[in-house]
């Protein structure tokens, strides 16, 4: 789900809240470090250079932003 909302929302930045909410149905702040975990695992599957990425951004201090 966290997958879909990032490519639906594509080139956005979605924050930390929002993911909590539509993801998983709870708001929690400051959030919880399993979005992160989630961000980590996609980098490792789909980015060729996992210190540098190219697709899944991390937007300090915001949330997070898939990036075609």
């Amino acid at each position: 789900m966290l997958l879909k909302l990032l490519i639906d929302r594509k080139n956005e930045v979605v924050s930390r809240s929002q993911i909590l909410q539509s993801v998983w149905g709870y708001d929690v702040y400051p959030s919880t470090r399993t979005i992160d975990n989630f961000i980590l695992s996609f980098r490792k599957y789909f980015e060729e250079d996992q210190r540098s990425p190219v697709f899944f951004h991390s937007v300090r201090g915001v949330g997070y932003k898939f990036v075609v």
